[in-house]
């Protein structure tokens, strides 16, 4: 894999929500009203239909239909679309990414296959397999708490070594692991995926983010990794303090959910999160519009 051509897909990304009809069915028009403004946020692109667009409850064809209307609102916006692909069959996740890159989206991602115990051969083998099926750079997707199992640091780079294999989307609180991956392999790219750390991750050489509040707060992220960048960690920690406050809540009432409550109560309605997930504890949106309704948060709002 091309170094310079990787270390061009580092950035900060919207781990894009996925739009829902109030019955639960992919909304093709809410996803557009969220397109536009997640676009607007400075980001450098769209990680789409991973776990923050709620993959593991959508059919292919939502998630087909996803891909092509995000592609369709990004032209003419210099913003990187990276297509998770990871489903429970190896031949929909290769039939997916096909399709992605049909849409001239630039790179996929995928997380492991879990539906069972796979052996760590087989999880290479996956991994082999989907790297083969296209042209575009492959991101692994690491991420226990959806799979159950953190893949051991020797697994990962012998995936990360497969020709077409671009780098990996870590998504573990696991930072000394991270920073040894990146060690191991300094000419993969490193992507972050828990937004209330993400400056922890900067400081060790993550080449970029993505996370679910970036949706949100993308200019907030934006910030975080160029106040790193220059050195200012102060500002750097203010910032990151804001979005940790934002995680607390969500942690409480519903992550996805949570999010898009808030955009409902910014005036962008994008529905309800696929059942059986939803809003929790007690009186989630008066928590959640607090929140927004604070100078040092509001400024941050699109």
């Amino acid at each position: 894999m091309d170094l310079e051509m990787t270390k061009r897909l580092g950035g900060m990304y919207a781990a894009l929500l996925t739009a829902m009809d109030k019955d639960g069915a992919f909304s093709p028009e809410r996803q557009r009203a969220l397109n536009t403004y997640v676009l607007s946020q400075g980001l450098n692109g769209l990680y789409v239909a991973g776990s923050s667009g709620e993959s593991g409850l959508l059919e292919s064809a939502a998630l087909s239909d996803q891909l092509g209307i995000v592609a369709e609102d990004a032209r003419g916006h210099d913003a990187t679309l990276i297509a998770h692909v990871g489903l429970p069959s190896l031949a929909h996740s290769i039939a997916l990414a096909r399709r992605a890159e049909s849409l001239g989206y630039h790179a996929l991602s995928a997380l492991p296959p879990h539906s069972y115990p796979f052996s760590d051969d087989e999880i290479f083998a996956y991994y082999e397999a989907l790297s083969e099926a296209t042209a575009l750079p492959l991101i692994v997707y690491e991420i226990p708490v959806r799979t159950g199992r953190p893949l051991p640091f020797d697994l990962l780079v012998r995936i990360l070594d497969l020709r077409g294999v671009a780098g990996l989307k870590f998504s573990s609180m696991d930072l000394f692991k991270f920073a040894s991956l990146r060690r191991a392999r300094p000419e993969s790219v490193f992507y972050f995926g828990f937004d209330e750390v993400y400056a922890a991750a900067a400081t060790l050489g993550s080449d970029g983010g993505i996370g679910t509040t970036y949706n949100l707060l993308g200019g907030l992220y934006v910030e975080i990794a160029n106040a790193i960048e220059r050195s200012d960690i102060a500002r750097a920690r203010e910032l990151q303090g804001i979005s940790q406050q934002f995680v607390e809540i969500l942690a409480e009432v519903g992550v996805m959910p949570g999010v898009k409550a808030a955009f409902r109560l910014h005036g962008i309605d994008i529905g309800p999160s696929r059942a059986p997930m939803a809003l929790r504890g007690r009186d989630p949106e008066a928590r959640i519009a607090a929140f927004l309704k604070r100078p040092e948060v509001a400024k941050w709002l699109g």
